[in-house]
């Protein structure tokens, strides 16, 4: 059974001891998000490095509080990276009283969003408590296609976002016993719409919570998916390689893996 992890940070800190190690152990497929300049430059340098490894470069909205113009010329180069398939980790996150003001983080959304349909390339977007905005700002854009990360809202936002094409990512709170609202989400959603991650290295499901979470995790959120949809696990990672690679235009990529 091959997975694929479409979100974990590999880039964090929590892995500078055996990076490389935990990557070579999974036996899939892994996006890595960037979050910052840094970052993003990090998760290209490590899909250089390992094959069964892609990246997203972004600002994410608790990092854009520097955000200047000259940043988009560095994300542009750095989407023009071979391996990178994605404009992410980027989005809205009211959640924090600390983070960048909305009206700022709603423009740097914007200006990446522009950025991904300049480059053709799909978005990964972070949405915490940010749900009206969110929406809002990508309906502004219907050209768009991407991911609603660990997605949290209601079965009805859930509704607007797959007549728009988009698809959701499921995460560790799917298996945590307090998540009635994502298990109707998940009830709801049509199979080829449906992308799990890990977002390593946290958020880790049952029964690895309180652990630091990594991409061989990712088949419990599977194994849970596929209880709610009335399927075998195996026929779970299938699907969610196919929606995957579809997404991501892993095939465009010359992807041969898998």
């Amino acid at each position: 059974m091959t997975l694929f992890d479409t979100h974990a940070h590999y880039d964090d800190e929590a892995f500078d001891a055996d990076r490389d190690a935990v990557l070579a152990a999974f036996d899939g497929l892994v996006i890595d998000p960037g979050c910052t300049l840094a970052s993003s430059q990090a998760a290209v340098d490590l899909a250089a490095r390992h094959p069964h490894v892609y990246a997203a470069v972004g600002i994410h909205p608790e990092n854009c509080g520097d955000f200047v113009p000259e940043h988009m010329d560095a994300l542009r180069q750095l989407a023009r990276e071979p391996k990178v398939v994605a404009i992410g980790e980027i989005g809205l996150d009211y959640y924090w009283p600390a983070n960048p003001p909305r009206d700022f983080q709603q423009q740097v959304f914007r200006a990446q969003l522009e950025l991904a349909l300049e480059l053709d390339l799909p978005v990964i977007v972070h949405d915490r408590e940010a749900h009206g905005d969110s929406l809002a700002i990508v309906k502004e854009y219907p050209a768009l296609r991407g991911v609603f990360h660990c997605y949290s809202g209601s079965v009805e936002m859930a509704k607007e976002l797959l007549a728009l094409g988009w698809y959701l990512g499921f995460d560790g709170p799917v298996t945590y016993k307090n998540a009635r609202k994502t298990v109707e989400v998940a009830e709801m959603v049509p199979l080829d719409r449906i992308l799990i991650e890990t977002d390593s290295p946290y958020m880790s499901p049952v029964p690895m919570r309180g652990k630091r979470n990594d991409s061989r995790n990712v088949c419990y959120i599977a194994e849970k998916l596929a209880q709610i949809k009335g399927m075998t696990t195996e026929e779970m990672a299938r699907l969610t390689m196919e929606n995957g690679k579809r997404l991501f235009n892993l095939s465009k990529k010359g992807e041969a893996l898998f």
